[in-house]
């Protein structure tokens, strides 16, 4: 084996090089303008807005610490944005690493510099990594903070995370404290920077409904509303019931009937992880197929979820099965988290110390043991909730049930006939079904014989395109006796692949494909064929007709090449026509004629007759009944002379005849 180390390195051009200086080091907050993604997940609108959550965060973790009761947001422009609390202050001491810095200035510039690290300062917080003001600092045109803090105010002004001077220090009355941060992201980063009212209302509404002992005062410049027009210029939001006052109102707004008029809503102390630790729930049940689940950890949103909301869902699942078994209701063991929350809306906050989150932009908690510790914390006010209100808990396992009931009915219509259709069909070796769940986005192909079904199965899309091929020409049901069509065991596996029954059985709800796509040979035997299935079709399923759902591919008959140029031809007229005008004189052309699908190479059967992008599609319609029942009975019909007839009619129009 060779030396890995020995072998000889590629040759290079002479103006490659890779030395020592081509290794960059990133100081203090370069990392961040250079690569903004890894902070805040990109530059687009969710990005910058991304920045002012981090600041309003930092003053929610002086609220929950007891430190602040007030916040106040001011969207001075459509670019700047301003966060003040009346917390205790950022400090402005010199740091004891930096002597020459502030702690101030400290937590501006430098990444992973904060309070939060120890759990000393901060029980419970939302910013955890040390990089959130920083991180704001490095990213913004403009930045000015201001501090109040034991007598003094000190100011400080940014540009792009570098400062403009040094911290000025003036003196004020002690009882004033708090800190402010007012900064207008960089717009040579952020793409179409404009702040939108809307969002940021929201979001202090959100943060003043998660703690209920806190005041957020909302002010917008006109200028800033922008077409945001429902959004008032001022507001105090103020929510002494919490969850619960959010969930009604966002009910309210949505209109939602409920099921129980009753909110279920506790919190719950989670001690086994901290002192001040816990969990806070609120959940409406709801009298139509709904849901929605918002949840929280130390206010921040959780929008992906993560492992608070597997433990209450895991929770309410036990709770309910219990409950059910104790009212000997047997179809209770078989309840999901989807059958309960699929009719419910909640909301879930919870306080934790230093949560894990995927990522710094913290849209999902991976704390691997709140899941045990929500489960149980929940489970126990669950049991207590459905014991203590047992008529209002029937009720709502009642609902749960027949949420569950339709769950296993739908199941049972789509999985086992989709795993058994084979079976059923006695066509192990014949059906190639598509692994989708769902007709809409699923279609059949039926070919004509064993090679043809061959190419077809090697050219489709697994996922949503099913092949069944048929042996040779199926019986004309024009001219067929009732008797022969139902023994005749092709067009009887027909029926039973699509699923939707046949005469008085016809249900178009069970049709199993939404495209029934007739796919034979581009000759006299394939047009044939596809005329005595369209003649099945309109005679014995019409409504799958009218409906739209019978199709015609469009396979060529002919495959033209030269050098890299490839194209395909439909018939002779359109063969000639493309070599005449689409390829260069002189050059020798390549003729395939394709004999039938089972010949063709897989590729050019996808690329030309089954691929979505790139095929054509017939749709069969029917534009006058009366016309068209009279046709199909001349050309198909048990009379001889009706056909004899209407070739002698139309013989003149034909000048080639491909027999």
């Amino acid at each position: 084996m060779n030396d890995l180390f020995s072998s000889p390195p590629p040759k290079k051009t002479p103006t490659q090089s890779y030395t020592a200086a081509d290794i960059e080091v990133l100081e203090g907050l370069e990392p961040v303008r250079k690569r903004p993604g890894m902070y805040i997940g990109g530059t687009d609108e969710n990005a910058y807005h991304h920045l002012a959550s981090e600041i309003l965060d930092n003053a929610m973790d002086e609220v929950v610490a007891g430190h602040a009761s007030s916040i106040r947001v001011t969207l001075h422009s459509p670019t700047c944005i301003s966060v003040e609390d009346n917390g205790r202050g950022i400090p402005i001491d010199p740091h004891p690493k930096f002597p020459d810095l502030t702690a101030l200035e400290v937590i501006l510039t430098t990444l992973h510099s904060g309070g939060k690290f120890s759990g000393k300062n901060y029980a419970t917080s939302g910013g955890l990594h040390g990089v959130g003001l920083s991180v704001v600092n490095a990213l913004s045109s403009h930045l000015e903070v201001e501090v109040f803090r034991s007598g003094t105010r000190a100011r400080q002004s940014y540009e792009k995370g570098q400062p403009v001077s040094k911290p000025q220090f003036t003196s004020v009355a002690k009882a004033k404290h708090g800190s402010k941060i007012e900064f207008t992201p960089d717009s040579t980063i952020f793409n179409k920077l404009h702040f939108s009212a809307k969002r940021l209302y929201r979001l202090c509404r959100s943060k003043a409904f998660l703690f209920k002992g806190v005041t957020i005062e909302w002010q917008c410049h006109i200028s800033a509303l922008g077409n945001d027009t429902d959004i008032p210029l001022q507001a105090t939001l103020h929510f002494p019931g919490g969850l619960v006052d959010s969930l009604r109102d966002e009910l309210q707004q949505d209109n939602k009937d409920l099921l129980i008029s009753d909110l279920w809503a506790e919190d719950s102390a989670l001690t086994s992880l901290a002192p001040s630790a816990k969990a806070e729930w609120a959940v409406a049940w709801l009298a139509e197929p709904s849901s929605s689940f918002s949840s929280f950890c130390n206010t921040i949103p959780t929008p992906l979820g993560g492992t608070h909301e597997n433990g209450f869902k895991s929770a309410l699942v036990k709770g309910f099965r219990a409950w059910g078994e104790q009212r000997n209701q047997k179809k209770a063991s078989s309840i999901t988290a989807d059958d309960i929350f699929g009719c419910s809306a909640v909301k879930l906050s919870v306080f934790i110390p230093e949560p894990q989150f995927q990522g710094q932009t913290k849209e999902k908690l991976s704390s691997p043991e709140i899941t045990r510790v929500i489960e149980q914390a929940v489970r126990d006010q669950c049991d207590h909730y459905l014991t203590q209100n047992p008529q209002q808990a029937d009720q709502i396992l009642a609902f749960i049930l027949d949420r569950t009931e339709e769950r296993l009915k739908a199941r049972d219509q789509k999985l086992i006939p989709r795993k058994n259709a084979t079976k059923r069909l006695r066509l192990p070796g014949k059906l190639t079904d598509c692994t989708s769940e769902h007709p809409a986005k699923t279609e059949i192909f039926l070919v004509e014989g064993d090679s043809a079904g061959g190419s077809a199965k090697q050219a489709r899309n697994r996922e949503t395109q099913a092949i069944l091929p048929l042996r040779g020409k199926i019986l004309n049901v024009a001219s067929a006796t009732p008797e022969k069509l139902k023994a005749n065991q092709e067009l009887q596996d027909l029926v039973e692949a699509l699923g939707c029954g046949i005469g008085s059985h016809f249900k178009i709800e069970n049709l199993r494909y939404h495209r029934i796509i007739i796919m034979t040979d581009a000759d006299v035997d394939g047009a044939h064929i596809a005329s005595l299935l369209m003649t099945f079709f309109y005679r014995e399923l019409p409504e799958l007709i009218y409906h739209g759902h019978i199709y015609l591919a469009q396979p060529p008959l002919y495959r033209l090449s030269q050098k890299n140029k490839i194209l395909y031809a439909m018939s002779d007229e359109d063969k000639d026509k493309k070599i005449k005008t689409e390829f260069k004189n002189g050059a020798k052309i390549e003729v395939s004629r394709f004999k039938g699908l089972g010949e063709m190479p897989a590729i050019d059967l996808k690329n030309t007759t089954m691929a979505p992008q790139t095929r054509i599609l017939l749709k069969v319609v029917v534009e006058d009944d009366a016309n068209t029942q009279a046709r199909v009975d001349q050309l198909m019909g048990k009379k001889p002379e009706l056909r004899f007839q209407f070739i002698q009619e139309h013989a003149d129009s034909f000048d080639r005849l491909d027999i």
